[in-house]
């Protein structure tokens, strides 16, 4: 357990968040902080509202009430652009990834170096190269279409262009959803040496056991709001159970 983050000060602090979709509560006062260098996971049943928390923090939505804070600063209208200007990047489930074109591509993708008047390759493949080599990242070459790639090193590639983007909290959304054992395996190694680096990390995540190997802390959601953040080496897989369904409750 990395207990230095309890000393420093949060980069990401969310304070009473609300937002209603029509007469949908979809977050009620929902406070959370996450710190560099931990994984905090949120879990959650359907509809518990991890998504639309995500969301705001990603710039996607607009909190109707509440406040953000980023690095020590107070955040006004967030939008995607700001938040990856402000370090925070998020890989979605579906990776938002151009099968057609290829690793360097997608990791350089909106932010290619030009030489003059055209795209520097040259640059963007030897930068493309070392940045997945030290995430340690096996894919056969960064000129390979990324549709070519297995999930889990679409996932890498993915990682990658969060990383070149600035990021300094990393968000994944089921970062091994529809994987097999070997490459969830991968991946999990990645997302728990990126905190291991330094970096903040917050998943969404179905699988309890999978955030039992990586996460510092869980965060409990249901119905729109946080029943508990607690850290995983305090409590079982089954007291998260049933603070997901409310058993914990009656």
């Amino acid at each position: 357990m990395n207990d230095k983050s309890e000393r420093v000060s949060p980069f990401l602090k969310v304070e009473n968040i609300t937002k209603n979709f029509g007469n949908i509560e979809a977050l009620k006062g929902v406070s959370l902080e996450s710190h560099l260098g931990e994984v905090l996971a949120i879990v959650g049943d359907n509809g518990a509202g991890k998504s639309t928390l995500i969301k705001i923090i990603s710039g996607v939505f607009t909190q109707d009430h509440g406040e953000i804070w980023i690095n020590g600063e107070k955040q006004e209208n967030l939008n995607p652009k700001v938040c990856l200007s402000k370090g925070i990047s998020t890989v979605y489930q579906d990776l938002a990834l151009v099968n057609t074109r290829d690793a360097a591509y997608n990791i350089f993708l909106g932010r290619e170096p030009m030489k003059g008047l055209f795209i520097d390759k040259k640059r963007m493949y030897t930068e493309s190269k070392q940045l997945i080599q030290g995430l340690e990242v096996h894919i056969p070459s960064v000129k390979v279409p990324v549709g070519n790639l297995s999930g889990g090193q679409r996932q890498g590639v993915a990682v990658a262009r969060a990383i070149h983007q600035g990021g300094k909290l990393l968000i994944f959304d089921e970062p091994t959803a529809a994987m097999g054992l070997v490459e969830s395996s991968r991946v999990l190694k990645l997302i728990k040496r990126l905190a291991e680096d330094g970096y903040g990390i917050i998943i969404i995540s179905h699988n309890l056991q999978q955030v039992f190997q990586i996460a510092h802390k869980v965060c409990v959601m249901r119905q729109g709001r946080i029943v508990d953040i607690v850290k995983t080496d305090e409590l079982n897989m089954n007291d998260i159970v049933s603070m997901i369904t409310g058993a914990a409750d009656i």
